[in-house]
């Protein structure tokens, strides 16, 4: 048996969770998301290494929003002409682009550094169910359990 403590390969393997965000609220959603993608529930995290793991997130068109932040929440970019800015609701942004609305929340929430580029890029979005990571996928997470929740279930 290895003595190794830390930085071993298997400490650094990454794993791919798949999360169902059906009917989840998407701030409490992407909080837990964004602590995968940071890899925080490690024991060998570290904030200046990026051990975090790979994240897909299906039914992203089913997402919610509580109270009245469906009509509130306007997402903002600018096209870099004079008068180029634009304004989307969240209602049309859920019509267009659902998986946005799920990476803008995470991004968010991820540390403003140099490896949050890398973390969203280990975020996968999928408006829903079917995605081509299904082979890769080692944890799935209920829509009814928080993560925490579910993973002290799994290990009982």
């Amino acid at each position: 048996m290895s003595q190794v403590v830390g930085n071993t390969s298997l400490a650094f393997a990454r794993t791919w969770h798949q999360v169902n965000a059906k009917d989840r609220v998407l701030g409490p959603l992407a909080v837990q998301i964004a602590k995968k993608l940071m890899g925080k529930e490690k024991p060998i995290y570290d904030q200046s290494q990026d051990s975090g793991d790979y994240v897909v997130v299906t039914n992203a068109k089913q997402v919610v929003v509580t109270g009245r932040k469906s009509e509130q929440i306007v997402y903002r970019h600018h096209t870099m002409y004079p008068g180029g800015l634009k304004e989307i609701g969240y209602g049309e942004m859920m019509e267009k682009k659902p998986e946005e609305i799920i990476r803008k929340a995470v991004s968010g929430m991820l540390p403003k550094n140099k490896h949050r580029d890398r973390r969203l890029e280990r975020l996968k979005i999928f408006p829903g169910e079917k995605h081509p990571y299904a082979q890769n996928i080692t944890k799935r997470y209920d829509l009814t359990l928080p993560f925490r929740e579910e993973e002290e279930k799994t290990r009982s």
